[in-house]
């Protein structure tokens, strides 16, 4: 497709896409009396005006049934967790009992370390990519040292070429190749935090399991932002964060993936606590544990149903549109935001900046991470005060995420010419 950059091309566009209605699902911060243009949906995605519905049911059920609420809700709150295994497995490529919800998602990731790293004296290092989230790393390096191991002997970073953004593919499996015997974990991120560079997921499991190592995956940035087939390509374990792409609100519950492999063996080390026990005899209150067979036999308390609730409105919203229709938008509308940035920078004498994201349409996903040299912060303030909620991260980029469900081509255009204002004052 030949872009323009006129604002008349832009509502063509938003006049052709299907889910161009979806933004009206979504409550907009305003800055001058407009709307915003919204490119953090990779932190925190908008709240869908659906999401009320389902919150003020939850409290009207609590105060017209109290502890009853548990049985005979509308929406009973004792299996309200599995409400989300069908909605959940669509977008992640999972099979329903591989799906569960809890916790966040560092307790989560946290969870699933007890079972799948359990390390040897030969056989006990960890793969991640260099620049992992800051959780991430702290997860890895406390998990460590709770085993007796060394960090910088256990915990092998991927890392960049000199003067490269993003990892290679082939260093990964390189590196997993090198590492080999003594390998235990690989855990990396399936889309990067910082450049938006999204892995191969699949290629980098198979690596890593012949050399019977576990993988998992923080899907944070992937889950409801790439498609995905968990189960298919045999990942031991994945999790991920809601309040993203997935729009559940601030702070809420992780979703969280175990290959059903796993379900039956019961000699894995995990965690336990009620809410993952059998759940037919889970009120007998029996001393001995005996975990309910799936993914839901890993949890561990009653679920928080007023932090599920939003997410319950979000994930139903994502089974009636699918992931297919919002991965074709989101290419277009990355692409096209792509080529905004390059007729800025072509129509402004002097601008430096430098999209750090792969251009492979395979490797990236909702997400351009752009590189302003020597623009410094007063270009990211600029945008803020003009109605561009952007993010700002060190030393001089800024992240943009267009998320199809409620970011339209014209707000492509239309923050190209506040970028451009920006640039020239």
């Amino acid at each position: 497709m030949e872009f323009q950059n006129t604002r008349e091309f832009a509502q063509q566009l938003d006049a052709q896409d299907e889910l161009f209605k979806y933004r009206d699902e979504f409550h907009f911060p305003s800055i001058n009396g407009k709307n915003v243009i919204y490119f953090t949906g990779n932190s925190l995605g908008l709240q869908p005006k659906r999401t009320k519905t389902y919150v003020d049911e939850v409290m009207n059920d609590w105060a017209r049934l109290a502890v009853e609420g548990h049985f005979y809700a509308d929406k009973p709150w004792w299996d309200y967790h599995e409400r989300f295994a069908i909605p959940l497995s669509e977008i992640v490529g999972a099979k329903p009992s591989e799906i569960t919800v809890m916790n966040t998602l560092t307790v989560n990731l946290h969870l699933m370390m007890v079972s799948f790293y359990q390390p040897t004296e030969k056989k006990y290092k960890i793969i991640c990519e260099e620049k992992a989230f800051p959780s991430d790393q702290y997860m890895f390096q406390s998990q460590v040292k709770f085993h007796g191991f060394n960090p910088s002997d256990a915990i092998i970073e991927i890392k960049r070429r000199e003067g490269e953004h993003n990892i290679r593919h082939e260093d990964i499996l390189a590196k997993i190749e090198e590492v080999g015997d003594e390998l235990a974990l690989v855990l990396i991120g399936g889309v990067n935090y910082y450049t938006g560079q999204v892995f191969d997921i699949k290629t980098i499991t198979q690596a890593a399991q012949k050399t019977g190592a576990f993988v998992g995956w923080d899907l944070a940035h992937a889950a409801g932002n790439i498609e995905l087939q968990l189960h298919d390509w045999c990942v031991d374990f994945a999790c991920w964060c809601s309040y993203k792409y997935m729009n559940s609100g601030p702070g809420n519950v992780s979703g969280c993936f175990i290959h059903e492999k796993h379900h039956g063996d019961f000699e894995l080390q995990r965690f336990a606590g009620w809410w993952g026990h059998n759940k037919e005899r889970r009120f007998k209150m029996e001393p001995h544990f005996e975990p309910e067979y799936g993914a839901n036999g890993w949890q561990i308390s009653n679920l928080p149903i007023l932090s599920l609730a939003p997410y319950l409105a979000s994930a139903e919203m994502f089974a009636e549109v699918g992931m297919t229709k919002l991965v074709k938008k989101r290419n277009l509308l990355t692409a096209y935001l792509e080529f905004i940035l390059h007729e800025i920078d072509e129509e402004i004498d002097g601008t430096e900046f430098e999209i750090i994201t792969p251009q492979n349409q395979e490797e990236r996903a909702c997400q351009l991470s752009v590189y302003f040299h020597g623009q410094g912060k007063t270009l990211f303030d600029y945008l803020m005060v003009n109605g561009v909620i952007t993010d700002w991260r060190e030393p001089n980029v800024i992240r943009l995420a267009p998320a199809p469900f409620y970011c339209s081509f014209e707000d492509m255009y239309e923050f190209g010419q506040i970028l451009k204002k920006g640039i020239s004052k």
